[in-house]
């Protein structure tokens, strides 16, 4: 498979900085391009005791389904939810041994890992802001363990530098760092920089510390989407129809220099420390499973729906039994809660306005593809000492994930053998085989890490576009779609809202489908209490 690095999209630039400067800088840069915000979440939803009658029909039991199912219950309302899958959960899952899947084109796949190993093919992380799933998880009694984003004795790969070989992610960032401090410190001597680079180095320079401190076309920090996607909004980013964010203003430079604060800032970079991610012990569908023992019951599953109705008295949904088949049934509520992904609603249909229809249709769904890979032992901890953490590589796997539990534990274990999202080697693995997918993530590891060969026990493989109740990974939001159709997407048409990670600021993370599921709840259920 070829090498060569695609046209740079927004995503593929997330993964040259996190090869060049570590997750967290990589994590700083998702901010500032909508894919890791920080929650507004502050505390839980608080709604009045629903007037007598009211009922909810919830499309979907991912993640924004069930929080609409447990809150809506919670403030009286009748609620079913009907799902297309024989799990709830969507896109937050995780594959086991002797699961199977069957993607689009017919491959299928069982897996074959050891008892206790897992991939999660969708998210495998939860950021320490992103508050309302930290909530559930806390308020269901899901446990978290560390996730390790950052590790300085992992990896990272240039197949055309260096011979090939691959260089540790300290040695790398200790030498980019310290060029960097001499090459600023030279510039302070009138002439200095002019000896020390090319007219071109220099343009490089510059560009390369505008992303890296944040500062504006002009090469000033100071206040700006970026440089609050950094430190933070004066109000936060948000999901659905909450308030719009505002900047925040940079401390003066002089009074941050008296304080002494900025000594401080560097202690997320020694060996010792790590940034607060976390995973839940055991696999991320440890989340949907908290969420399925409160509203488990309400949900029907194998429902395919076919068609929304709606009029001034309420709502009739169609949909067959995938599992049983027969004749086509319906639901009739008040209200609906449809947090089924626009790349699937826009085949469905569904009796809204033109607004949301054209909102609906226009929305594309990014690529993104995982690889799985089970090995005998845990060779990259007994040979190479590392521990957690991602090594970075410029080959079409885009980066590695070891592990962050059961550490010196015998017998075989799974990593994450490959990961990319929204570039051309994301839409190619998703293009080939399951099998081959597994095959060239072996050969193309086996450039970082020799034993890939001889350790290699089994591999499963998700490639999204491929997978047949999403057809996509998430909401490929730009900001002249959001300008155009993000509020119709969100307003509530008649007696359906949508919900979703495609209705939130916060797009493919868990987070935004909670908070957009909050949001469109407390909506729906205002118009519910002032029209009964």
């Amino acid at each position: 498979m070829s090498t060569s690095i695609p046209t740079l999209s927004r995503r593929h630039w997330l993964s040259m900085i996190g090869k060049a400067a570590g997750g967290g800088v990589m994590y700083q840069a998702m901010s500032s391009l909508g894919y890791a915000q920080e929650s507004n979440y502050r505390g839980p939803l608080e709604l009045s005791k629903a007037k007598r009658g009211g009922s909810v029909v919830i499309l979907g039991a991912g993640l924004a389904g069930m929080t609409a199912a447990y809150e809506l219950r919670a403030a009286g309302y009748r609620v079913q939810v009907l799902e297309f899958q024989e799990r709830s959960g969507g896109r937050c899952w995780t594959v086991r041994g002797g699961d199977s899947f069957t993607e689009l084109g017919g491959a299928k796949q069982t897996c074959s890992f050891a008892k206790g190993n897992y991939i999660n093919p969708g998210p495998w992380r939860v950021p320490y802001h992103h508050y309302a799933v930290l909530d559930y998880c806390k308020k269901f009694g899901v446990r978290l363990e560390p996730f390790m984003q950052v590790n300085y004795n992992a990896l990272v790969h240039n197949s055309k530098a260096f011979g090939g070989k691959p260089q540790k992610f300290r040695e790398v960032q200790a030498d980019a760092y310290g060029y960097v401090a001499e090459l600023l410190a030279k510039a302070t001597n009138q002439g200095a920089l002019d000896q020390a680079v090319t007219t071109e180095d220099k343009e490089k320079l510059l560009e390369s510390l505008r992303g890296w401190g944040a500062l504006d076309k002009d090469f000033r920090y100071v206040a700006s989407h970026s440089v609050s996607n950094h430190r933070g909004f004066q109000i936060e980013p948000a999901g659905g129809l909450m308030p719009v964010a505002q900047y925040s203003t940079p401390i003066e430079m002089s009074s941050l220099l008296q304080s002494g604060l900025w000594n401080k800032i560097n202690d997320g970079h020694l060996m010792e420390f790590q940034t607060a991610i976390f995973e839940p012990v055991g696999g991320m569908d440890a989340i949907a499973k908290g969420f399925e023992k409160e509203v488990g019951s309400l949900v029907r599953h194998n429902c395919k729906v076919t068609r929304i109705e709606q009029n001034d008295k309420g709502v009739t949904v169609t949909f067959s039994d995938t599992r049983k088949g027969g004749a086509a049934q319906q639901v009739k509520a008040d209200w609906c809660v449809c947090t089924i992904p626009a790349s699937i609603l826009a085949q469905i249909d569904i009796q809204v306005g033109d607004a949301m229809k054209q909102a609906i249709q226009s929305l594309p769904y990014g690529a993104s593809f995982k690889v799985g890979l089970e090995f005998k032992r845990r060779f990259w901890e007994e040979d190479e000492r590392i521990y957690g953490g991602i090594s970075y590589t410029d080959l079409p796997i885009g980066q590695i994930s070891y592990p962050s539990t059961n550490f010196f534990s015998k017998g075989p274990a799974v990593l994450l053998g490959g990961y990319q999202y929204e570039n051309a080697h994301a839409y190619a693995y998703t293009a080939m085989s399951p099998a081959q997918r597994i095959q060239a993530a072996v050969e193309q590891g086996a450039q970082l890490h020799a034993q890939y060969p001889k350790e290699f026990l089994s591999g499963f493989t998700v490639g999204w576009h491929r997978v047949p109740w999403i057809n996509g990974c998430f909401g490929l939001w730009t900001d002249a779609l959001r300008e155009q159709h993000y509020r119709n997407l969100c307003e509530i048409d008649g007696r359906i809202v949508l919900a979703g990670e495609h209705c939130s600021y916060i797009p493919a993370w868990q987070e935004g489908a909670i908070l957009s599921s909050l949001d469109a709840v407390k909506r729906l259920h205002d118009k519910a209490q002032a029209t009964a």
